[in-house]
């Protein structure tokens, strides 16, 4: 592992620039899910089976966005022995904004200064939980232009997800990923094979700035999430074909060309949906799919089907679902591993299924494999790409320092300490109650203060105790 800055770069595109290493960070304390079941009143298996949860992560009133986010990067930092001078640009996403002028990462540059080391490109990134993904590419895309300097880039995500109480609070969490970007990476990303899909939506949003809860359609919210999904998909699939197609091959492109598929996990049953919808796409897409033998195995009923509308079609999803469960089992299910066990990082989400995948694999499984990588951020913005795992999985490469330095995932997981969901109930009720805490009181009278609470609603409400108007306008 790399421990100095290499020195001023002034030659050939730098060769395959990726993934060198990667550390993940999550609370030390979580809620049981069945446990929470029981505390919230609903039937069992709502969360654990409904939505594939075992335990939730979540944060004290003692943690904030900028902690996560410096612990993840000093553990990074000093895990694979790094010179802070070693790095040239340092980029951000996240969407736990406590600040609206200073970026989360001019708060990590604290860790820089006894290196004197100031001269470090980037700044924070948000929308959603995609933030971390266009982070992650404007470090790559830095390091294979004329702007690299030779460093490496540092690039962190980091959130805490929580809502209020209700059916979506059991989909929260929290944690934060830093990832080390540079060259001749045991993880390459494979250029020119990005598909991206953006749009608008108003599917989760938060325009409440003295709340830290999510305003959610969560219908709307799947329904993009799929959208989106298909659209990457189709692209990325035409970019590989066409890339495909120059190297002189006529070859088909299908989900078999993934080793690996990982995904942004707001909750695991959406998750291995999602996989089912891939393989819909590709029976959807061959020319003449076999429906007596293989995977698409009787689906010759769903051979006409339009993807715009099956987004909750319950015969599609079960039919395909079904028909994936191989290919589940050996593709996505272990990236699910912190998803499953702490639950929604927002940003971080989906680099914390990357990091499970390598977790739960020998350097000798993982190498020479396609991993594709799907990444999501409401309102709406995705991407799916793909990682080229490096051939070399010989003790002390860089693949084999990779996969050890994740390999006590379970452990860390385990040594967590359980708490009862009264305590938190209790810590969130705390949270919402000291989030961005002002006084009202000293306003003027006749003071108009605004608050954005819906994005469809237009509606005054009158303080009568000081005549404080507070004015909400719907968001442009």
């Amino acid at each position: 592992m790399p421990g100095s800055a290499p020195v001023s770069y002034l030659g050939p595109w730098p060769k395959d620039v990726g993934i060198i290493a990667l550390e993940l960070y999550f609370p030390s304390q979580y809620v049981d899910q069945t446990e929470l079941e029981e505390f919230d009143g609903v039937p069992a298996g709502k969360y654990t089976v409904g939505l594939g949860q075992a335990r939730m992560g979540f944060c004290s009133d003692r943690e904030d966005i900028n902690s996560l986010c410096l612990t993840v990067v000093q553990r990074l930092m000093e895990k694979n022995a790094l010179s802070y001078n070693s790095i040239g640009r340092l980029e951000v996403g996240t969407e736990t904004i406590i600040d609206k002028s200073k970026s989360v990462k001019t708060a990590l540059m604290q860790l820089f200064e006894n290196s004197g080391n100031t001269d470090v490109e980037g700044i924070d990134t948000t929308n959603a939980c995609y933030g971390g993904t266009a982070a992650l590419f404007n470090a790559v895309n830095w390091v294979e232009s004329s702007s690299w300097d030779g460093r490496y880039a540092l690039v962190v995500a980091g959130d805490i997800a929580v809502y209020a109480t209700g059916s979506a609070r059991p989909t929260g969490g929290a944690g934060a990923v830093a990832i080390l970007i540079g060259p001749n990476a045991p993880l390459a990303f494979e250029r020119g094979l990005r598909g991206t899909h953006m749009q608008h939506a108003y599917d989760f949003y938060k325009p409440d700035m003295v709340s830290e809860y999510p305003v959610v359609d969560g219908k709307l919210s799947i329904q993009c999430y799929l959208s989106a999904l298909d659209r990457c998909y189709s692209v990325y699939r035409n970019k590989i074909h066409a890339q495909w197609q120059r190297e002189g091959s006529d070859k088909s492109f299908s989900l078999e060309d993934f080793g690996f598929l990982v995904f942004h996990s707001p909750y695991c049953k959406l998750v291995q949906k999602s996989l089912a919808r891939l393989m819909l796409n590709d029976f959807l897409n061959h020319p003449t799919p076999n429906t007596e033998t293989g995977p698409f195995t009787g689906l010759e009923a769903f051979r006409d089907v339009q993807p715009e509308d099956t987004y909750f079609d319950r015969d599609v999803e079960k039919a395909f679902m079904k028909a994936s469960t191989d290919m589940f089992e050996r593709k996505t299910k272990a990236s699910l591993l912190i998803s499953n066990q702490n639950g929604n990082m927002y940003t971080p989400s989906v680099y914390g299924c990357l990091a499970s995948l390598i977790a739960q694999h020998t350097p000798s499984q993982m190498a020479g494999q396609r991993i594709g990588v799907f990444s999501y951020g409401s309102g709406f913005a995705a991407t799916l790409y793909s990682l080229r795992v490096t051939q070399d999985h010989t003790p002390g490469s860089s693949l084999d320092k990779l996969v050890l330095s994740l390999s006590d995932l379970k452990t860390r997981l385990d040594l967590r300490k359980k708490v009862s969901p009264a305590l938190f109930s209790e810590n969130m009720k705390l949270r919402e109650d000291t989030h961005h805490l002002g006084m009202t009181s000293l306003l003027l009278l006749g003071y108009y203060l605004s608050i954005f609470l819906t994005a469809r609603t237009l509606r005054a409400v009158t303080n009568a105790q000081n005549s404080v108007h507070v004015s909400t306008n719907r968001k442009c």
